[in-house]
This record gives C-alpha cells, sequence and structure tokens, in this order.
C-alpha cells in the first residue's frame, strides 16, 4: 500500500500541473498583442509629430516664394539655394550670435537664480514663504501686452533699452518663477539628511547647497535650463520691442524681415527656420540624458 501511495500522484496535482501552462500561453499572447498596437500607435503618433518638420525641410528646397501653393513643382525643381542665400545675403550670423547671447545669458542667471529660490522655500521656514511661491505662481498671469509698457519704463530709466542685458533681463523675470517651482518640487524629493550631514562635516549652508544638492538636482537643473533656453530662443514680442538695432535682432525677430507688406518670402522663412533648429536640437542633445532622470533614483545611485 506503501508503494501505491507513494506512485500515484495526488488527482489536484496532476490538474495543475497540466492546467498550469495555459495561463502563460494567454498571457503571452496577450501581451504580443499589446506590444503590436503600442508599437503601431507610438509609430503613427511620431510620424504625425515629424511630419510638420518633414514639411518645413521641404518647403526650403522649394526656389520660389509661392512653391508652398502647388508642392509638387517642388520635386522637379529642388535646391539648396534658399540656404545660400540666407547665409550669405542676410544678418544670419549676426542673428545667431544674438540669440545665443539672450538665450544662454537667460539660462545661466535664470537657473541660478531659480535653484537659489527654490532651495531656500524648500528649506528654510521664513514668515510668508508659502505666500511668496504663490507670488511667483500670480506673476504668471499677466499676459505679455500688459507687461511690455511698464517693462519698457524700467528698461529706459535703467538705459537698458536696445542692450543684451536688458533683454536678458526681462526673460529671466517671465522664467524664473516657474523655473523656481520646479527646482523646489526637485528639492522638496531630495532627503532633509544629506543637509543633516553636511552640517555635520562642517560645510556652511552655501557649501552644502553647492557641493550636496546641486550634483544630486541635476535633473531638475537640466529641465530648468532647457525651458529658459527654449522661452528666450523662441521669443518675439519683447525681443522686437526692446531691440531697435537690427544687427542684434534675434533668429525670431529676423525671420520677420522676409515679411513684407505685399509678400513673404515663405521659402527663404522655411531654410531659416530649418536653420534655426540646429542650435536648438545640439542644446537639447546635450541635457536630454538628465531630462528624463529620476532625482530620487540618482541621488541613491551616487
Amino acid at each position: 500500500m506503501s508503494t501505491t501511495t507513494l506512485q500515484t500522484p495526488p488527482a489536484d496535482q496532476t490538474t495543475r500541473s497540466d492546467a498550469s501552462p495555459r495561463p502563460a500561453r494567454g498571457r503571452s499572447r496577450r501581451s504580443l498583442a499589446g506590444t503590436l498596437a503600442s508599437h503601431g500607435i507610438l509609430t503613427v503618433a511620431s510620424l504625425i509629430a515629424l511630419f510638420p518638420i518633414a514639411w518645413l525641410v521641404f518647403l526650403s528646397l522649394g526656389p520660389g516664394e509661392d512653391d508652398y501653393l502647388h508642392p509638387g513643382r517642388i520635386w522637379h525643381t529642388m535646391t539648396f539655394g534658399n540656404y545660400s542665400f540666407v547665409l550669405q545675403h542676410t544678418n544670419f550670423f549676426a542673428w545667431m550670435k544674438s540669440s545665443l547671447i539672450v538665450s544662454l545669458g537667460t539660462t545661466l542667471i535664470g537657473v541660478m537664480v531659480a535653484a537659489t529660490t527654490g532651495y531656500a522655500v524648500s528649506r528654510m521656514r521664513f514668515p510668508g514663504y508659502k505666500k511668496f511661491m504663490w507670488v511667483l505662481l500670480v506673476t504668471q498671469m499677466f499676459p505679455i501686452a500688459v507687461l511690455i509698457v511698464p517693462m519698457y519704463q524700467i528698461l529706459s530709466d535703467l538705459q537698458l533699452i536696445d542692450s543684451y542685458f536688458g533683454l536678458i533681463l526681462v526673460y529671466c523675470s517671465t522664467a524664473v518663477p516657474y523655473s523656481a517651482w520646479l527646482l523646489k518640487g526637485y528639492f522638496d524629493t531630495i532627503p532633509f539628511e544629506i543637509d543633516e550631514a553636511g552640517r555635520v562635516d562642517g560645510l556652511s549652508p552655501f557649501g552644502t547647497f553647492f557641493r550636496l544638492i546641486l550634483p544630486l538636482a541635476k535633473p531638475g537643473l537640466a529641465v530648468a535650463a532647457f525651458y529658459n533656453f527654449i522661452t528666450a530662443f523662441g521669443e518675439v514680442a519683447f525681443a522686437s520691442t526692446f531691440m531697435l538695432d537690427d544687427s542684434k535682432y534675434t533668429f525670431a525677430v529676423g525671420l520677420q524681415s522676409f515679411v513684407s507688406e505685399h509678400d513673404a518670402q515663405r521659402n527663404l522663412m522655411a531654410a531659416t527656420a530649418v536653420l534655426v533648429a540646429i542650435p536648438v536640437s545640439l542644446f537639447f542633445y546635450l541635457v536630454q540624458k538628465n531630462l528624463v532622470t529620476g532625482l530620487t533614483a540618482g541621488g541613491t545611485k551616487g
């Protein structure tokens, strides 16, 4: 009896062993179908996102200013003459210099001010610190049309009209509040024990901030830097109002020179827009590895 008992497995175990692979096969089928569906959706979304860029590049190859009305003609008359004209017969390089000075200056000053502001509100409990952050948020509610007149008066009194530094200050006034809110959220996720460890090691508050906190906040700093750079690089209203010398125009303002009262050289605008995208793409490439990195994960890996 003991032999038969050892050789005969229970009935429920045989049924479990026979039925166990079936759910796995079902899950694999569902997983394959879900993978194909997600890849299909992402492919369609990528094509939709890339189509305007491809269309802009295509229009930039048309020799005539009205080719956008008849895009079929471009296939037979493609040329890079628009690019050579923009590079040789316009103030393209002056626009590039102005855009880079203003954008990089706004990025450096804006991120520095926003980082110190966000860290102070995240770590220090001074009277009215919550109201201070709400005031920063309220400043984002005013439209540009309302801000231009008082800003112009202030810059005129400071003799900063038609100067790079004046335009950088204007852009910082619009980019710093949002960047401060963004960086405050990143600083809140960093354990406060790191600050205490810095004080135990004899670091001052500034030393703790620069040597311990900022290295852990690289993802947040990268996002804030990218936001400040894009804000200054593509803005039109402030740049066209506060910059009077055409040699100091940024790219966004320089594009308006291709539009006159009676016609618009859209082929040259398209070529210039493609060239304008190069420095922005390069800046995005430099910071993209930190844009999607989690702040807590970076802190635990370090």
